[in-house]
């Protein structure tokens, strides 16, 4: 089960997610974060501290939320990644297109 929080708006979107973000849910979450982004496009800070599992959709969908943001000049940075989530980044070379702390 996943879970996407919208903790803070100012200057960034600050979204905190949870749990597990696969291939069953990816598509819900593209969708709650492009309608929160559409209503006031601005940067994208995911905090993931909390975030356990995410899938190769899950990571395309990161990747389609990237180009999204960056079309209207926007940014999108992802912070608080165990290191074993943060190996699957590294090892698809993400890491060099999007922020990764």
């Amino acid at each position: 089960m996943k879970q996407v929080t919208i903790q803070n708006t100012q200057p960034a979107f600050e979204i905190a997610l949870s749990g597990e973000i696969d291939a069953s849910n990816a598509d819900e979450f593209f969708d709650e974060v492009i309608a929160a982004y559409n209503r006031e496009p601005k940067d994208i800070i995911f905090l993931c501290g909390e975030l356990e599992f995410i899938d190769s959709t899950t990571l395309g969908t990161f990747v389609k939320l990237l180009k999204h943001v960056r079309t209207d000049g926007h940014n999108m940075a992802l912070r608080g990644l165990s290191p074993r989530l943060k190996k699957l980044f590294v090892i698809c070379a993400l890491d060099t297109i999007m922020e990764i702390d």
